[in-house]
């Protein structure tokens, strides 16, 4: 897909999507076309592969986020828009395809929630089991902590799920964290009591010396 038929296109979904697409830089919008281009190509099976070593880029995170919300916000409004079956067709195209390029670029905890909110409502579970098991490659420890704040009850149940998976050198790290503390030690003291984890025990025992000693105080 040609870059000016691709802007003609995204003109026709409207102003939002328009102006975001304008305000992408040139290195983020790339990204978007090659994945297009891969996703309608015979030989590449429609697999987006992520460049090889390419670095992590937090901005072209944070522009295909709001890429993606803008096509998800638009798509919503197709059934009663002036966008005929064609176009609302490309448009949810483009939305999945950002998605799946999102999926292999993101490493915080607000574009996972977004991700995994939009496969629970679409009931995409096979989706949501991939972003689940990318949780743990992706994301340092305090962004899974914030996941598992986030409002949406399945997001927070997959977060707490990864921490229990969480090397226990990791938990205790957060420990001191004002914020991220509780979460943690919910964790230990989950990996302590279902996986049977010595190393947890140790800890949530220390932990729990340690409560009744300021107690005494």
């Amino acid at each position: 897909m040609m870059d000016n038929t691709l802007t003609k296109t995204i003109e026709d979904f409207g102003a939002r999507v328009a102006s975001v697409w304008e305000g992408l830089r040139p290195t983020t919008r790339t990204l978007v076309e090659r994945a297009l281009v891969a996703s309608q190509t015979p030989a590449a099976g429609g697999v987006v592969s992520r460049p090889g070593g390419a670095a992590y880029d937090a901005r072209a995170e944070w522009e295909l986020s709001r890429l993606l919300a803008a096509f998800d916000d638009r798509a919503t409004e197709a059934g009663v828009s002036a966008l005929n079956a064609e176009q609302t067709r490309e448009l949810r195209h483009m939305a999945e395809t950002c998605a799946l390029v999102l999926h292999l670029q993101a490493r915080s905890a607000e574009v996972f929630a977004q991700l995994l909110e939009r496969a629970l409502l679409a009931r995409e579970y096979a989706r949501v089991d991939a972003l689940a098991d990318t949780i743990l490659k992706r994301l340092a420890p305090t962004e899974i902590c914030e996941l598992a704040r986030h409002p949406n009850p399945p997001v927070r149940a997959i977060a707490h799920e990864a921490l229990l998976q969480t090397p226990i050198s990791a938990l205790v790290g957060l420990l001191n964290d004002p914020v991220d503390s509780d979460i943690a030690r919910d964790a230990l003291e989950r990996q302590a009591a279902e996986f049977g984890s010595e190393e947890a025990r140790w800890v949530v025992n220390a932990l729990e010396r340690a409560d009744d000693a300021e107690e005494d105080l």
